[in-house]
């Protein structure tokens, strides 16, 4: 009888899938709040704790490197420790992000709008 209305059931569970996988990022990307990652730079004298979500949380600099006349060396030595840990970040919070859309059937290089 209504024939073309047969659709909206697969259209029904379309969007519930959608609103699934929707549920599921953005529980994941919650979860990068809480994993940490370490840069270093220096021979680890130098070390950077990150959030998956690139928050700088801690940095440990090792007592030997406080030399006045080495002020620029320390200096860029904390920087490139904060962005190795920043990196080594958006690398980790790619690669969960990339688990889970495997885990959904989805392409890894997906993008979604959401």
């Amino acid at each position: 009888m209504f024939k073309g209305l047969g659709g909206l059931g697969d259209m029904s569970r379309m969007m519930k899938a959608a609103q699934e996988m929707q549920g599921k990022i953005a529980e994941l990307q919650e979860s990068f709040d809480s994993i940490e990652v370490a840069g270093e730079s220096g021979a680890g004298l130098v070390r950077a704790t990150c959030s998956a979500k690139g928050e700088l949380r801690a940095l440990d600099i090792d007592p030997s490197i406080f030399d006045p006349s080495q002020k620029e060396v320390v200096e860029d030595l904390i920087v490139a420790a904060i962005k190795d840990a920043q990196k080594k970040a958006a690398d980790r919070a790619q690669s969960e992000m990339k688990r889970l859309y495997e885990s959904l059937g989805l392409p890894a290089d997906m993008k979604l709008p959401f």
